[in-house]
């Protein structure tokens, strides 16, 4: 009797001793939360404000990718078909590398002889001399042997200019396995839709990481809530085309609009902006010296006048950015389903809420902007041909960035009237970029994005939404 009241004893102790330690771990792992929290966010903060600093002395200048895969068509593909690209821009890699290699063939290695008459005219350094004759020997025989090998890497990829038959090397070489590159370069240098590489750093115990995209890159969600009539056929079917691009159903874009219609109800999306004015509502020292009339004194009737002011479009756009940019993020919005990943792997993550531009944008950059975003910009010109004026700026772009709409009337004059017509919906460069914060301290993890419309050195902050 005794051992089992001991026991018993024993049972409570141990229960009471494990709730009281894990109540004190609980506690302790929510007070440290606490504090990673505000590290981050405190990281975070600053992070924003020395991005949005720098912003104004950022460059953004894009590249010319002539032998390499063109980004555009990353989302549509699986991912043995996204592996194949891969392989075929490693092997552009290597035969610009191969020919580099190339171009210092010619050169001779340090002559020894030479070496041998300035150590006759310097007795006192004739060992030196002789020594270093050896190492350079031993160093043209290392470069001599290195242009060999670059040579037979050379013939077993053929002919250098013609990178795209993956067949005409061998993937298991190990040179050709370090140079695969972990994602396609996007027009910018960096994997789209980054205009620069992610810049890292910490601050205290917080890791903080900022990541600029190019907003003009992808398709304007406000373009659906366009309030003009005229342009809302075309509307439709550039919709559509991005949408039957990103794989949904025709219900499924039944379901997008609806949530759409509402926003554009609510606010109609205006693409061309005029002088207006507005009221203007009194001052409030003005409102209370307004009093009441005397009972039984003679009625007069009062006049309250309206004050006007005018309203200029730079204020009307600024205005319409930062309401669009509210209600795109709200919850009105599906992104359950434009979230939902169409193809989803360790090397990448494709989504429609990747291409789709949540910051009132209303033009498309042509040369940083994927293939199912073109086409639906260029259906404002022309449905039937927007895939065949896509197809043309892609192969042009590749090999030099296009710095005018005239430029692409001369090279495809057939598309010339498709082009003035949607000319108000595209741009050769960039204008509104997103700024993405990501800090982590500890397990906190604290995420703010600024949308910035940028003119040069002008940068004019839109909206910031903290997660």
């Amino acid at each position: 009797m005794i051992l089992l009241v001991t026991l018993v004893i024993l049972v409570i102790l141990s229960t009471l001793a494990y709730t009281l330690c894990v109540q004190v771990a609980a506690r302790r792992h929510r007070g440290q939360f606490v504090i990673d929290y505000s590290i981050a966010r405190h990281a975070c903060a600053s992070g924003l404000k020395y991005a949005l600093a720098s912003m104004g002395t950022l460059q953004f200048d894009l590249v010319s990718r002539p032998n390499e895969p063109d980004f555009s068509d990353v989302f549509a593909l699986s991912e043995p078909q996204y592996q194949r690209l891969l392989e075929q821009a490693a092997a552009a890699k290597w035969a610009a590398d191969s020919n580099l290699v190339q171009e210092g063939v010619g050169q001779k290695p340090p002559d020894r002889d030479s070496l041998k008459d300035a150590a006759q005219k310097d007795a006192g350094k004739k060992a030196a001399a002789t020594e270093a004759g050896k190492k350079a020997t031993k160093k043209g025989a290392k470069k001599k042997t290195a242009q060999e090998q670059s040579k037979k890497k050379a013939a077993r990829l053929g002919d250098m200019n013609d990178v795209n038959d993956v067949n005409e090397y061998d993937l298991n070489d190990e040179s050709l396995a370090d140079s695969m590159p972990a994602q396609i370069r996007g027009p910018y240098g960096p994997p789209w839709p980054l205009v620069t590489e992610p810049m890292e750093f910490e601050i205290g115990s917080a890791k903080v990481k900022i990541e600029i995209e190019d907003e003009n890159a992808k398709y304007p969600l406000g373009w659906v809530m366009i309030a003009d009539e005229k342009l809302k056929p075309e509307v439709a079917a550039g919709w559509a085309t991005f949408c039957e691009w990103m794989g949904y159903s025709a219900e499924e874009i039944g379901v997008l609009n609806e949530g759409l219609a509402k926003i554009g109800k609510t606010k109609p999306f205006k693409t061309e902006f005029k002088q207006e004015t507005e009221a203007v509502e009194p001052p409030a020292a003005l409102k209370s010296k307004i009093t009441r009339p005397t009972p039984g004194a003679p009625s007069t009737i009062a006049r309250r006048t309206v004050t006007r002011k005018p309203l200029t479009v730079e204020a009307q756009m600024d205005r319409q950015n930062k309401e669009y940019a509210k209600l795109l993020h709200s919850s009105i919005i599906n992104k359950d389903l434009l979230s939902r990943p169409s193809i989803a792997s360790d090397t990448r993550k494709e989504s429609a809420l990747k291409y789709l531009g949540l910051w009132a944008t209303r033009q498309v950059n042509i040369n940083s902007a994927p293939r199912q975003v073109l086409e639906a910009a260029l259906t404002f010109g022309s449905a039937a041909d927007a895939p065949k004026i896509a197809q043309e700026i892609v192969q042009r772009r590749q090999v030099k960035p296009v710095t005018d709409v005239n430029e692409l009337k001369q090279a495809a004059p057939r598309y010339s009237t498709a082009l003035d017509d949607c000319r108000a919906f595209i741009a050769v460069r960039s204008t509104v970029f997103t700024i993405r914060i990501t800090a982590v301290s500890g397990v906190a993890r604290v995420t703010a994005i600024a949308a910035v419309a940028k003119e040069g050195d002008k940068v004019q902050q839109i909206a910031v939404i903290s997660d």
